[in-house]
């Protein structure tokens, strides 16, 4: 079977990484959409700290996209990107990849571009770069 472009990690390491574990499910055992969201506004936030040097705030999610389900017990690895900078604003790609803890192969589960505003010491918007 040919590889597609969602069978190709991206290059680098993840930004995070952590383990599904039970509390996390819904009421068919899969883990829920929304912890998952919330591991990858993590990682994208993380990136829009550091690149922003200082606090920032997501202020849209764009192009949610579920591949496939995790699994109890799968290692889920996030990969973040600057995609573009603006004067105030980030947009950040995520990827979500899972591996059952006994195999080797991973699998991209899902994608979403962030964006994040860079945020003053009074929470209003400031430069990114400079700020």
């Amino acid at each position: 079977m040919p590889l597609t472009d969602s069978d190709i990690q991206p290059p680098g390491s993840p930004t995070i990484r952590t383990i599904a574990m039970p509390a996390d499910t819904n009421p068919a055992g899969d883990i829920f959409g929304g912890w998952l969201m919330s591991q990858m506004d993590l990682a994208a936030g993380s990136v829009a700290a550091l690149t922003a040097r200082g606090r920032s705030a997501t202020i849209a999610v764009e192009g949610m996209k579920f591949h496939r389900p995790v699994k109890v017990g799968d290692e889920v690895s996030l990969y973040a990107e600057i995609v573009h900078i603006g004067r105030t604003s980030m947009r950040i790609h995520v990827e979500a990849w899972r591996r059952e803890r006994h195999r080797d192969d991973s699998q991209q589960v899902t994608e979403a571009t962030f964006t994040f505003v860079a945020l003053d010491e009074n929470g209003a918007a400031r430069a990114v770069l400079g700020g």
